[in-house]
């Protein structure tokens, strides 16, 4: 067990965050460990498109970028003894230890490498389903049929102990699979103090302090929808979590970066691709509703009192198979009877679809043209077609004919600018028990260490219910105003469900937040969310109400047509629709 808090920064939230990420790390304020996140779902889901032709070959892929961003800096990692946690290993972890290894050797540097596996269930998914392991959807409960093409890739989320038991080894870079975001802060913050397997509140609070960091810049102020209320920076830093010994931490970031660290931007990402107030990990089962946050003054927030207990039995399975190609063409309209352009456009276009192998189609217009137009482009908008196929020809040809329509479609036709066809990627989150995983550490000669199941489990029963708001008595003053006047919100996605936050910095303003927005009022206000199976929890230590749009995503970010794909800008629409607020909260 080491003295005092242990201090974790994140340098990386995605596969190509910014290259110069590390660097900045390494010049900033003092860290005892370093860790980047390389593995969205929506990045999986990209990476294995790529390998559609050659699935055999994706088992070889793992983040180059990171050796990139490794390399000139292995002397002073060893000088300060620094370590390195990084889920870059993508599938083949043991692959880029290795070769971090030859790194090392390369520039004279003694460190020591390990990698942790057991994440990759690819091959055993035959012998998992006859063993009656029928990965389960998460959402749908659906088992996972054998019908569709074989998937390319299969990926169970690992805990963290995997992670604490190779630091306790002696390694000082670990090198991950598909482990939890929150695993690579809980990991180490395990090995610092030295946690018994069973401190659920501890646990808790780590994977806390992990979900806030995990995606790095977004926590100093990058993507927050409150950014017109701080001063103006172009290049957020990255944050640092200061993890005590009974789990609570302290959220701040290097002093010389750019960027604010405020009670309302760790809240955003409190508020993010969660599912409700419990949340799910391998190692712990977090209660969001307990967490409470502190103002320490510039640039840190404590996170405290955050409640733990037992995680279930079974871990998601990220499942990724081909799902066909789709293409996206852009058009613009330009003037007047925008309306009756894009009606006719549309037909042309869906008369083209249903000749040809198109399975699936969409024609959206985005935004409108201003009434007395300053300049053309304020009198042009923008029209998507999006379209999927289960071959590349017939969007091949969708696209040749749309661009035949130059001289018998609307006035001031422009034809259309075009990406794809790419592979259509579907998403399957399974579930899986956790005794039926391999989770292992492998060291530099070549030894293994078994990494023990979870200390207990509890099944999950599902999210808790909370009771709609009761309607007050309406406010005698209103105006009416966009409601992200009073309020800032964050979305995201999981899988196919699009997740959505909406909190108040007022106090004064929470009441009147949660009953506006009750789930009826909520489909009153957005008619286009009015048919999905909403729901609904609120949080009120942060004064935060928080939505799960079921299936808004298809079956994941890289198969459906959705100008949003992964949900990002949901919440900046539900900032924008107007509501009837009371003057004195103004």
């Amino acid at each position: 067990m080491k003295h005092g808090p242990i201090r974790i920064a994140n340098f990386s939230g995605y596969l190509g965050d910014r290259p110069t990420a590390l660097d900045e790390a390494i010049a900033g304020d003092p860290v005892d460990v370093l860790i980047g996140d390389y593995l969205a779902e929506i990045t999986m889901a990209g990476v294995s498109a790529g390998f559609t032709t050659d699935p055999k070959a994706l088992g070889e892929f793992y983040a180059k970028y990171f050796l990139d961003q490794l390399r000139p800096h292995l002397g002073t990692l060893a000088e300060r003894r620094i370590k390195v946690v990084v889920n870059a290993g993508a599938f083949n972890p043991a692959g880029l230890a290795d070769a971090v290894r030859t790194a090392a050797d390369g520039a004279g540097v003694a460190l020591v490498v390990a990698h942790v596996d057991g994440d990759d269930v690819l091959d055993r998914l035959d012998d998992l389903r006859a063993s009656g392991h029928d990965l389960a959807h998460l959402d749908t409960h659906e088992a996972f049929a054998d019908s569709g093409e074989d998937p390319l890739a299969a990926n169970a989320y690992l805990g963290g102990w995997g992670i604490a038991t190779a630091l306790d080894a002696g390694a000082d870079i670990v090198v991950c699979g598909r482990v939890t975001d929150a695993s690579l802060v809980l990991g180490p913050a395990a090995w610092w103090h030295n946690w018994a397997r069973d401190a659920w509140d501890a646990l808790a609070g780590a994977v806390v302090a992990g979900h806030v960091i995990e995606c790095g810049a977004q926590a100093v102020g990058g993507n927050f929808s409150g950014f017109t209320r701080f001063p103006r920076f172009l290049n957020p830093g990255f944050p640092i979590a200061e993890i005590h010994g009974d789990g609570s931490s302290v959220i701040t970031k290097h002093s010389t970066d750019e960027g604010m660290v405020t009670v309302d931007t760790v809240t955003a990402q409190l508020v993010y691709e969660i599912q409700g107030p419990y949340y799910l990990n391998p190692d712990v089962t977090v209660h969001f509703e307990s967490i409470e946050l502190d103002d320490l003054g510039p640039d840190r927030v404590r996170i405290r009192s955050v409640v733990g207990s037992p995680p279930p039995p079974t871990t998601k399975v990220s499942i990724f198979r081909p799902g066909g190609y789709r293409i996206a063409i852009n058009t613009y309209l330009t003037g007047i009877e925008i309306d009756a352009k894009l009606e006719l456009l549309t037909q042309q276009v869906e008369t083209i679809a249903k000749r040809l192998e198109v399975n699936d189609l969409s024609v959206s217009q985005l935004g409108s043209p201003d009434e007395n137009p300053a300049d053309q482009n304020a009198a042009t908008v923008c029209v998507r077609i999006a379209a999927a196929a289960p071959t590349r020809e017939a969007l091949f040809e969708l696209n040749r004919a749309f661009g035949a329509l130059g001289l018998s479609s609307v006035p001031g036709f422009m034809g259309g600018d075009t990406t794809g066809p790419k592979p259509r990627i579907e998403y399957w989150p399974g579930l899986l028990p956790q005794h039926a995983l391999r989770h292992r550490v492998v060291l530099a000669n070549g030894d293994t260490i078994a990494v023990d199941q979870p200390a207990a489990t509890e099944t999950f029963t599902g999210q808790p219910a909370h009771p709609e708001p009761t309607a007050v008595g309406e406010a005698v003053d209103t105006q009416r105003l966009p409601l992200g006047r009073m309020v800032y919100a964050r979305s995201g996605d999981k899988g196919g469900n699009s997740n959505l936050g909406v909190w108040t910095p007022s106090p004064d303003a929470w009441e009147w937040l949660r009953v506006t927005l009750s789930t009826e009022g909520f489909r009153q206000m957005f008619p286009e969310f009015a048919d999905l199976p909403l729901i609904r929890h609120e949080f009120p230590h942060l004064r935060a109400v928080h939505f799960v749009l079921p299936q808004l995503l298809g079956r994941g970010g890289s198969s459906n047509l959705r100008v949003d794909s992964i949900g990002k800008s949901v919440s900046e629409y539900v900032r924008a629709r107007l509501v009837d607020i009371p003057v004195e909260l103004l």
